[in-house]
């Protein structure tokens, strides 16, 4: 696969920040433009993937990260660059489907996790769900593509998110602990790239019992399965590496990224 040049993309799969210098005079939440420059430092430092510039993982990833960033911080879904504001859906593990107006209000932790033991999605804010994991995440609360495993229009992948635990979680205590969740998604985009729906596929289970058990307590809790998720685990495990095909504007190459999770084109 040949690599597209990169200023030949749409502004919202080149790079999170030059999404962000082209919406300079949107609306912000709280007036203030997010800084990643942490970030990117705990980017450069943790990630296991380091894709290859133009490549279909480097334009999804960068597709993510540009929506999380919107989602996130422009209060006015009519100045999202990378959805299609009156199509757009999204959904956790086939649950309800929600609108954009719906992401703005709610916040993405809380209509991605719901109600769980641990975190009670129906008790939170948009404001307290962000408090409560970058409290618990001070270094932040960082998401990467490992595989990609279909091209535009209906993108499948897998993708980690992932925070050093040195913070508190509510009333537990901080273990020093990488925690991370492994999940996957499909995007259906449109021809310019942009996602008209999201669908989210993820057991959080072992994530939460990390994050619930304070230094010291040595982590026995009984971890519950998933049955859907026991489905991608199976497909992921897989011998065979999966084959991928891209349509056309994605050619094959075969180089694709640096990252143990590579796969054959």
């Amino acid at each position: 696969m040949t690599t597209t040049q990169n200023n030949e993309l749409p502004v919202w799969v080149q790079d999170r920040d030059k999404a962000i210098a082209h919406s300079t005079n949107d609306q912000w939440r709280g007036g203030k433009i997010p800084d990643y420059t942490e970030s990117k430092a705990g980017l450069a430092a943790e990630s296991t993937c380091n894709h290859v510039e133009g490549s279909l993982e480097a334009i999804v990833e960068n597709l993510v990260r540009t929506f999380e960033m919107e989602v996130s911080f422009k209060t006015n879904p009519e100045q999202w660059l990378s959805v299609v504001r009156d199509r757009f859906r999204m959904s956790s593990n086939g649950g309800k489907e929600y609108t954009a107006d719906d992401v703005v209000k709610g916040g993405t932790y809380n209509l991605f996790i719901g109600d769980t033991d641990a975190y009670k999605a129906s008790e939170e804010t948009f404001e307290s769900s962000g408090r409560l994991f970058r409290t618990a995440f001070p270094k932040g609360f960082l998401w990467e593509v490992l595989e990609v495993y279909s091209g535009p229009p209906n993108i499948a992948f897998k993708w980690r998110h992932w925070g050093t635990f040195t913070g508190s979680y509510k009333d537990y205590s901080p273990t020093g602990e990488t925690i991370e969740i492994i999940g996957m998604s499909v995007a259906r985009v449109t021809e310019d790239l942009k996602i008209s729906a999201v669908e989210h596929y993820f057991d959080n289970t072992q994530f939460f019992a990390k994050l619930t058990t304070s230094a010291g307590d040595g982590g026995n809790e009984k971890q519950t399965d998933n049955s859907l998720w026991s489905f991608f685990r199976k497909l992921w495990r897989r011998s065979e590496e999966p084959t991928v095909r891209v349509q056309e504007n994605f050619t094959q190459q075969t180089e694709v990224s640096a990252c143990p999770f590579r796969f054959r084109w």
